[in-house]
């Protein structure tokens, strides 16, 4: 990326205004970044505990699977998902507050005995697969965000500040040669004055 400047002090202070506010904002965004690196390690590790814990869950109604279709699947349903925002390291993400089902009534003489298990399993395996969903939601936003900060941290370190302190380097080199000439002309204009005044005089 070229940085657009000017060979005079007003383009040498706005410079180093931008460079500062970058130099400045770098330990910033670094540490933005390694929060969410953590946090996308963290949330990779309670996904795959969700999934083996999903796994675990399907085993279970498997082992009762010749029973299942007995079962009145209409009995349970998701009724509501409540959810809310929680900010990490800047970065808005859903959270699962909580899962209300809705059980329909069922004649407790007249079902079979194993139907409470089964609502219960079925429970917990709704819970889990929607608590799932949510992390890989999650994991997805934070993942995104890491990118995104990564890329924002190796501008900053790799493209812009080190711009900024080239062109910086070259207004100034540019400054002290035409500072130095300025001298140089003025040191050769007093001699010839001087060599006038000599042959007058």
């Amino acid at each position: 990326m070229a940085i657009k400047f000017q060979y005079n002090k007003t383009s040498l202070q706005q410079l180093e205004k931008q460079l500062k506010v970058r130099v400045r904002t770098l330990p910033i965004i670094k540490n933005k970044e390694s929060a969410l690196r953590l946090e996308v390690k963290r949330c990779k590790a309670d996904a795959a505990e969700l999934e083996v814990r999903l796994e675990k869950s399907i085993q279970a109604y498997e082992a009762m699977f010749a029973l299942w279709n007995e079962f009145d699947a209409s009995l349970i349903k998701v009724k509501d998902v409540h959810l809310g925002v929680r900010k990490i390291a800047g970065v808005r993400v859903p959270m699962l507050d909580e899962v209300d089902f809705e059980v329909n009534h069922y004649s407790l003489f007249s079902s079979p005995k194993w139907y409470a298990d089964g609502i219960f399993i079925l429970k917990s395996l709704a819970q889990t697969a929607i608590e799932r969903e949510f992390m890989l939601a999650k994991l997805g936003l934070l993942e995104h965000a890491r990118k995104k900060t990564t890329q924002k941290v190796n501008l900053f370190e790799k493209v812009q500040i080190p711009g900024y302190q080239d062109a910086l380097r070259k207004i100034k080199r540019f400054m002290e040669d035409e500072e130095n000439l300025s001298k140089s002309s003025q040191k050769i204009l007093k001699s010839i004055q001087e060599k006038r005044k000599e042959a007058e005089g």
